[in-house]
């Protein structure tokens, strides 16, 4: 979700044409494919969506770590120039975000559907009924459940709030890297944009911009390990994967999972969506350089080129 800015920033963007590919396009601007795919945060095997754009390194100018290293929401949590204070994303804040989570298990907020899961067990935990949760929701008491959906329970009150508050605490900086060897753990697995769009509508975020970033940030792949230590598809940062854990699931997501990475990453956008009132471009913006500190010191070059690219891959996904 969120990463490291690159010490040796991208000089110009080049707009994919279609039937580009990272070798065309690497060999025309004199850059080797793992160069240029390091630049952009992608596999050196990804496909090229045309009208995407791509960040050219300036040549010469040594290693460029991955512009999309982590995000965040994703998906991870950038970490801020020095000269803005690393880390005053006031990490520490996230601990204050417990009750969001506390309440989504015991009467109040959403659940996100689990495999084995049933309406049952889950009004269960929740303390109301069947057909209470059923109602509140739509569904045919005697129904399957869909993997993934986003449930409201009763008596949730105001969800909107509550993800707003929580995206104030997300982590920046150190709190947002946490430890090296933390979840989550990248493993050998893709996964496609409808995948991607299912997991994104079921909790209330738009498709194409969970697919823009999903692209943007690792090419669908969760195999990939950014430079600062962001993995998976939305790459997410182990201390960011901490706090969505901690404060935005409902229940712990699996650590080495292309589908849990991906709902730790929309559920990250859909706090920062509410946090900031809709805007896509905020919200893109909160997920690489972090919600804290766009709000303190606004939107970093590297954010800005971040959100355009984002924007323009939203539409190219079926965005409006």
């Amino acid at each position: 979700m969120l990463f490291a800015p690159s010490a040796a920033s991208a000089d110009f963007g080049h707009v994919v044409l279609p039937g580009e590919s990272l070798s065309s396009i690497a060999a025309l601007d004199g850059l080797s494919v793992d160069q240029l795919a390091a630049a952009n945060g992608l596999s050196p095997d990804a496909q090229l969506i045309a009208g995407s754009t791509l960040m050219i390194p300036p040549q010469g100018g040594g290693s460029v770590s991955s512009s999309s290293s982590t995000a965040t929401g994703s998906s991870a949590a950038a970490t801020t120039p020095s000269s803005a204070g690393d880390g005053d994303g006031d990490g520490d804040d996230v601990g204050a975000s417990t009750a969001a989570s506390g309440a989504a298990s015991a009467g109040g907020g959403s659940y996100i559907v689990q495999p084995g899961d049933t309406l049952s067990a889950i009004a269960a935990r929740a303390g109301t009924t069947v057909d209470q949760l059923a109602a509140a929701n739509g569904l045919d008491p005697n129904g399957l459940l869909q993997i993934g959906a986003a449930l409201s329970l009763p008596g949730a009150g105001s969800a909107g709030q509550s993800s707003a508050s929580a995206a104030a605490g997300q982590p920046v900086g150190a709190p947002a890297e946490g430890s090296p060897g933390a979840p989550p753990y990248p493993t050998p697995e893709r996964v496609s944009a409808s995948q991607v769009g299912d997991i994104a509508a079921a909790n209330g975020v738009p498709p194409s911009l969970a697919q823009a970033i999903g692209w943007q940030e690792s090419g669908f792949n969760n195999d990939l390990v950014s430079s600062a230590g962001a993995r998976g598809v939305m790459q997410i940062l182990p201390g960011t994967w901490s706090w969505i854990n901690g404060t935005l699931a409902p229940r712990p997501l699996a650590p080495a999972s292309a589908v849990s990475n991906v709902t730790g990453g929309v559920l990250m956008l859909h706090s920062l969506l509410n946090a900031t009132g809709g805007n896509q471009a905020l919200a893109a913006a909160g997920y690489y350089q972090g919600l804290p500190s766009v709000e303190r010191n606004g939107m970093y070059s590297d954010t800005q080129q971040y959100v355009n690219n984002v924007m323009s891959l939203a539409r190219q996904f079926g965005g409006g």
